[in-house]
């Protein structure tokens, strides 16, 4: 059983592909990010940027509301991470560059918390995945 729910993964994610290609959207090798900070009333409208883009954004406030120590565990799990420099707290932006150091993931700092601010760092990422 488990290896039909693998092998149908496998499947929807290549049809999920063809679909945003089809649409004349081009997919990120990256597939899950972690945002960490930023404003709470947007993070919808993120989670739909990214998913334009192919890839699934899960998001941490930054230590609002959610334990800080919850990134460590978050970490291991996703491709990369963005944080919003204006809207995210040092403690959070300090556990967050030396998780990403520890696990080997990408650290990507966005000059603020706006929604072009990920859409123009996803679209840089995507032209180099394009160019590679």
């Amino acid at each position: 059983m488990a290896r039909k729910g693998k092998k149908d993964f496998g499947r929807e994610s290549r049809e999920a592909q063809t679909t945003a290609q089809v649409s004349g959207k081009s997919t990120l090798d990256v597939r899950s990010f972690l945002y960490v900070g930023g404003r709470d009333c947007q993070v919808a409208h993120l989670r739909q940027i990214a998913s334009n883009f192919g890839a699934e954004l899960i998001h941490h406030d930054g230590g609002l509301r959610e334990a800080v120590s919850r990134i460590d565990t978050v970490l291991p799990s996703v491709d990369c991470v963005f944080c919003p420099i204006d809207c995210i707290s040092h403690d959070a932006c300090l556990r967050v560059k030396t998780g990403c150091k520890k696990f080997g993931k990408a650290f990507i700092p966005l000059r603020n918390g706006s929604k072009s601010s990920l859409e123009r760092a996803l679209q840089t990422m995507k032209e180099r995945d394009a160019s590679r």
